[in-house]
């Protein structure tokens, strides 16, 4: 299936200003200068995530979340430095990518910076930091999803929507084993191969000139040594599905739940705005169709809800409810199709688009009000595309006609492109 490519940026007015540098180390270093806030937020996201991995060895993107807190070759505690500093920091991992992050006083940034570029250039990755962070992950895993209701349901929707992808498995890694088992030298190449400033950017928001806050990355960062360009990753291509999947699990689960999930469009196409709005319309608040329809105006369900994964490459739609008590699974579903199956009959109302743009707005304006969302969203866009994107999305999320809902929703909900994850509670023995 052949998608649009987003058309590149229009360079209008900008949103959020930003100066761009490149080190010649290949660090992107991107600053957007703030003088209404007395803080600053420092990002770094790096372009490595769970698909990167390889299949035998699942979990190191996430491994690395902690491990990157263990301390390094000149600071060996990094929490410390960072309250007596007056700073916050903490980190996350998506399939794709992952980000660090700190906001302090900006008269105090070159804590962070020393503290970021330090681990970038020599983390310790000892055989105690190793083990000491293993079974942290190892017991996270087991918490959210072993021991919790529903908690192993990515594992079960990646595994069902993807055969060849590597997003065939959740960001936690596909079983707690991988980590568990993964010796120094291996923990230690994969952070060799993707933790260099050439597979990174540094993004810089708040209270400091961008003069100032380029002077200092350079200072910082400047030296580390890095290969000219990022490593190459060469991801297998997810063939196309030519029919529906299912799958069933009896486990200990308080009542039954159902997750009909649809392959999407990659994130720098045009249709995945569309597909982006399509979540909108179906579940975003109170008024919308699946939950005014399917939970008010017939009590079908107890819950229900609908979002999309935004991977890089081909995603996910996943809807997600759990059917009222003495309804059955078979009339939720039913009810879902008929549901979706209205957006490809009809064009959605232009009153009703236009109410979703409009919340879509509000939460851009809401987003761009921080200055650590500023960093983190520079940084974001830098690594999938380019920064400007971060402000032309707004008029191609805005420009999206009703046709191309429709034609989205045509697309999409099909059910050769679908799969039907239904968990039922075990019977008592």
């Amino acid at each position: 299936m052949e998608f649009t490519p987003i058309l590149p940026p229009n360079h209008k007015t900008d949103m959020v200003s930003f100066n761009r540098t490149i080190l010649p180390n290949g660090l992107r270093v991107l600053v957007h200068e703030d003088r209404s806030t007395p803080l600053v937020a420092v990002n770094v996201s790096y372009y490595v995530g769970s698909r990167d991995e390889n299949p035998e060895k699942t979990g190191f993107a996430h491994l690395f979340e902690h491990l990157m807190f263990s301390g390094s070759k000149n600071a060996p505690d990094f929490d410390n430095p960072m309250q007596l500093a007056g700073g916050e920091n903490n980190a996350f991992t998506t399939n794709d990518y992952t980000t660090f992050y700190e906001i302090l006083p900006a008269a105090n940034i070159e804590t962070a910076l020393w503290l970021e570029s330090d681990r970038m250039l020599a983390l310790n990755i000892s055989r105690r930091s190793l083990d000491v962070q293993r079974k942290v992950v190892v017991e996270e895993f087991k918490e959210t999803c072993l021991n919790e209701p529903y908690g192993d349901s990515w594992h079960h929707l990646s595994a069902m929507m993807y055969e060849q992808h590597s997003y065939r498995w959740p960001v936690i890694g596909l079983t707690p084993e991988h980590v568990e088992n993964a010796s120094i030298e291996d923990v230690r190449n994969f952070y060799r191969t993707w933790y260099t400033p050439a597979n990174a950017v540094l993004s810089i928001a708040g209270n400091i000139s961008v003069s100032k806050a380029t002077e200092l990355a350079a200072k910082w960062f400047g030296d580390i040594p890095s290969p000219t360009s990022p490593p190459a990753r060469i991801l297998p291509p997810e063939p196309v599905q030519s029919a529906p999947r299912n799958c069933e699990i009896h486990n200990d689960v308080p009542v039954r739940a159902i997750y009909l999930a649809f392959r999407t469009p990659a994130r720098l196409t045009r249709e995945f705005y569309a597909v982006d709005l399509l979540s909108d319309v179906l579940a975003q608040g109170h008024s919308a169709r699946l939950y005014r329809r399917l939970l008010k105006e017939q009590p079908l369900f107890s819950q229900i809800d609908a979002y999309i994964t935004a991977s890089v490459d081909p995603g996910l739609f996943v809807i997600e409810g759990r059917p009222a008590e003495g309804v059955s699974v078979e009339e939720c579903t039913v009810a879902v199709w008929a549901e979706l199956n209205k957006l490809k009959a009809e064009l959605i109302d232009e009153r009703e688009l236009t109410k979703i743009k409009h919340r879509f707005e509000s939460t851009v304006v809401f987003s761009e009000a921080s200055v650590l969302n500023k960093a983190q969203n520079l940084g974001y866009y830098e690594l999938i595309s380019h920064a400007e994107l971060m402000n032309d999305e707004s008029d191609i999320y805005l420009g999206v006609t009703p046709e191309e809902i429709q034609h989205a929703a045509k697309t999409l909900f099909r059910p050769e492109n679908s799969g039907l994850l239904t968990y039922y509670p075990k019977q008592p023995a």
